[in-house]
């Protein structure tokens, strides 16, 4: 008697695309002189740099520690502000907080998750507004917000600008006269942040990069990220300078407070072969969204994708439906149950940050209507460069199953 038939491979939210060429780069490494900060970081950075469009990238241990970096880059601290759009991983706010900076949360488009800058200027104006120094809007599932227009009101405001580019690697957006624009070239940033987590476009593992054109902004950044430490430009002259004049060979001096956010060249030798098939994985990713908005066409209108925003050519990170969960009768934690059942994982993001307790507790409640509605009915499908377009189809068969109300 014949047995059932081997079950399908479980299709996780998001995964990274890991080949032997990639293994073969991080073994030589592992062989060679330099494990640490060696001259694979540098040559990551270099071409990471020449890919955005950037003068500088600067590599470190993640996009957690990038945001910080940022924000430490910019000298935010106590009595200063960031804007910062509700709907977005912890780490964008969270980055404010470490400098001591506090958050002002604005809302989001309900059908992209995007702050618009109607929505910054809605939250300017809603507060005294003097103390906001920086704006770090976040470029959402692989979608642009806006960045061209998002800096005519930043310069206006005389707001500096942190991209929350973490979702967005590979993305390009139209700016005006000035034609296509990467994300993470800085033209209309003083810099953009980069995750290169396992789940994203391409990996180091962990990881993070900033891209800047700021050469003073650039060398803060590597300072922070290694302990605050500087070989030049001493401030104590009697340790750092021998008889004759010349800085001791071993001298270092920490004029302010860093950490230790370095990449290591293991982690630097799987991002630049990862950098070098990053067309590949966007085109991969382009594809199955399209087979994603054709098949999930007949759940229209209760399910739909979120909308796409003009001007952008995203490198989709996630692939998020909007669900009408009351319309369907099944609430959204039993679809996610239901199709874990048939080997497919869903995320949600986000769960809007100002309703995090740390935050609710800090500055109270917050009327934010927009990623209230976005928040209620998205979810995130599997989507990776891996996938087939058989398994999309897959997908969409379960979604339409796991929406069945018995």
């Amino acid at each position: 008697m014949a047995g059932a038939p081997p079950s399908p491979p479980f299709l996780p939210y998001g995964r990274q695309a890991v080949d032997d060429d990639d293994v073969a780069a991080v073994a030589a490494v592992l062989r060679g002189d330099w494990l640490t900060t060696g001259p694979t970081v540098a040559a990551f950075e270099k071409a990471f740099a020449a890919k955005m469009g950037a003068r500088f990238a600067v590599a470190c241990s993640s996009g957690t520690a990038a945001l910080h970096l940022a924000a430490l880059a910019l000298g935010l601290g106590p009595g200063d502000r960031v804007a910062v759009p509700t709907l977005t991983f912890l780490a964008t706010a969270n980055a404010a907080r470490y400098v001591g900076a506090e958050v002002l949360f604005t809302d989001v488009a309900p059908d992209t998750g995007l702050m618009e800058p109607s929505h910054l200027r809605a939250a300017l104006e809603g507060s005294s507004g003097e103390d906001v120094k920086a704006v770090f809007p976040v470029h959402l599932n692989g979608q642009c917000a806006d960045p061209d227009a998002m800096a005519g009101l930043a310069a206006e405001r005389r707001l500096k600008v942190v991209e929350d580019a973490c979702h967005a690697l590979g993305a390009t957006y139209a700016a005006g006269a000035g034609g296509t624009v990467p994300v993470g070239a800085c033209r209309h940033a003083d810099m953009a942040v980069f995750s290169l987590h396992a789940v994203k476009t391409i990996t180091m593992g962990e990881g993070g990069v900033i891209t800047t054109n700021d050469p003073g902004l650039e060398e803060r950044l590597k300072r922070f990220r290694n302990h605050g430490m500087v070989d030049r430009a001493f401030q104590n002259a009697d340790l750092a300078f021998d008889g004759e004049g010349k800085p001791n060979p071993w001298y270092r001096e920490m004029p302010e407070l860093g950490y230790n956010y370095r990449a290591s060249d293991i982690h630097c030798a799987l991002g630049l072969g990862q950098l070098g098939k990053l067309d590949g994985f966007a085109a991969a990713r382009h594809a199955l969204a399209v087979r994603y908005d054709r098949v999930l066409a007949a759940l229209a209108p209760t399910v739909r994708p979120v909308a796409r925003t003009p001007g952008c050519s995203p490198v989709w990170h996630l692939y998020v439906v909007l669900i009408d969960f009351k319309a369907a009768g099944v609430p959204r934690a039993t679809v996610m149950n239901r199709l874990r059942e048939r080997g497919i994982g869903t995320q949600v993001h986000y769960l809007p940050v100002h309703l995090q307790p740390y935050y609710a507790k800090r500055y109270g409640e917050h009327s934010l209507p927009g990623a209230a509605a976005y928040y209620e009915r998205c979810l995130s499908l599997p989507l990776f460069a891996r996938m087939e377009e058989t398994d999309v189809d897959r997908v969409a068969d379960a979604l339409a199953a796991a929406l069945e109300n018995p």
